[in-house]
């Protein structure tokens, strides 16, 4: 009798940062995601933590999607001596040559201004990656189609373990993947998107499988059945009419281009007025032409691309970014990162802050211990910069926005392929959420359902 896969979690559990998943079979061993922990301060000394098994000793990574909670810390594991391929899709592979060497910068920037500002507590800060290690990690992408058979087992004479992506909707490039040996399957929902987002294509239909790992992040909730374009220009015509800026931050990938879209439809049918809006992410921009190029992954038509373009100033320099927070309102600021973790969108909240007349706009989950879960709890001061910034802008959030699947999505994406017999453990999601989905698959569909454990493993 063969050898069974052993599926070990190594991130993503009571969390929903830190992809990290390793499956194994005979000698093989194989990583899906490599993400990058975020939030709280316990998760991120993760990142600086010893990978679980040495990085030589993988024979391979399959990503799932381009987010950095599932691929940023590819280049720490490149650099730390893993040498063999990285299997993810096209539309991932060219997300990632945008998102992983900004990262590496970003990290650079601010290993340095806290050295320049003294507010760490190291004499001299390093980052976790640079740019040059981001660069290194992008020579092991190795693109593969969507359901197409790829072969995990290359140097080890034998072709009986195989991956496959399906498509997850979420973002561009996003996929589930089925990893199949002699037969059992393990299926990885990878970050499941909406029936009825107005970006993406909804997610392929479930297949049977052994063991399906599935995503937890709206466990517990279902999203608001008000249309996000609505609520969105309601915001925006409240705010700029009393001379305000809308801070909106926005992931880079998938959230600016949802933004864009809504804001183009909003002035389309003169729900706004003509507010200047900015879109200060350089990466933003090269990640909208990259959908472009990808139109049967989502629901974008050529009129709404012109249209996208056309609304926003495009913000590249840094310079052209600092003017923005002299310039004063009314406008709109679309600016990374979508959970005030880092990015140019931190300079913008410490200008605009303060002013009551200013707004800013979450539009999506923002995890735990972030500033933009800080903010989501009532808070009315951030630290930005090694300093305590009050915070009197009105805070609003819209969760109608979010990308990822609620609780019904993923109850109706598991539904088809689930028997009294199936093993479905739960990762991806805090405490609460998972916990609640495990209760609801147990009930209505009579499936054994777990949450995962950090260290936790299962043989299939």
């Amino acid at each position: 009798m063969s050898e069974p896969m052993r599926v070990q979690f190594w991130g993503a559990v009571g969390t929903v940062t830190g992809s990290r998943t390793i499956v194994e079979v005979d000698d093989r061993r194989v990583l899906v995601d490599c993400g990058l922990f975020q939030g709280y301060k316990q998760l991120r000394l993760r990142n600086r933590a010893p990978f679980p098994v040495p990085p030589s000793s993988i024979d391979a990574v399959v990503l799932t999607h381009a987010h950095l909670d599932h691929t940023g810390y590819l280049p720490a594991l490149v650099r730390d001596g893993f040498h063999g391929p990285v299997f993810c899709t096209p539309g991932t592979a060219e997300l990632l040559g945008l998102l992983l060497p900004d990262s590496g910068y970003l990290l650079e920037e601010e290993a340095r201004f806290a050295q320049r500002k003294n507010y760490s507590k190291h004499e001299k800060p390093t980052p976790l990656y640079t740019v040059a290690d981001a660069e290194r990690a992008l020579e092991s992408l190795v693109p593969r189609p969507f359901d197409t058979e790829i072969d995990l087992s290359a140097g080890h004479g034998r072709a009986d373990l195989t991956a496959r992506f399906v498509a997850a909707g979420h973002i561009l490039g996003a996929a589930q993947a089925r990893l199949t040996h002699l037969g059992r399957t393990v299926h990885f929902s990878g970050d499941l998107g909406r029936d009825d987002d107005a970006l993406m294509r909804a997610p392929t239909a479930l297949e049977p499988a052994e063991l399906v790992i599935a995503e937890s992040t709206y466990g517990d909730r279902l999203h608001p059945d008000a249309n996000p374009e609505d609520e969105l220009g309601e915001v925006v015509a409240r705010v700029t009419k009393r001379g305000g800026v809308v801070i909106i931050p926005a992931f880079a990938v998938g959230r600016a281009q949802a933004l864009l879209l809504h804001l183009a439809r909003l002035r389309r049918r003169g729900a706004i007025g003509a507010v200047p809006i900015f879109l200060n992410s350089p990466m933003a921009v090269d990640a909208t032409a990259l959908y472009r190029a990808h139109p049967e992954e989502h629901r974008i038509d050529e009129r709404d691309y012109a249209e996208m373009y056309e609304l926003a100033t495009m913000v590249s320099s840094v310079d052209d970014s600092k003017l923005l927070n002299l310039r004063g309102g009314p406008m709109i600021i679309i600016s990374a990162s979508g959970m005030l973790t880092g990015g140019r969108v931190l300079h913008h909240i410490a200008a605009y802050g303060d002013d009551p007349r200013n707004a800013i706009l979450l539009t999506g989950y923002q995890a735990p211990g972030t500033r933009g879960g800080t903010l989501a709890a009532g808070a009315d001061e951030l630290r930005i910069f090694g300093r305590d910034m009050p915070i009197r802008a009105e805070v609003v959030q819209l969760q109608s926005m979010s990308a990822h699947a609620d609780a019904d999505g993923i109850m109706r994406w598991l539904a088809p392929a689930t028997t009294a017999g199936s093993r479905i453990v739960l990762n991806h999601g805090e405490p609460g959420s998972a916990d609640a989905l495990r209760l609801r698959i147990e009930r209505e569909l009579g499936a054994t359902a777990i949450v995962a454990e950090q260290g936790q493993q299962f043989d299939v």
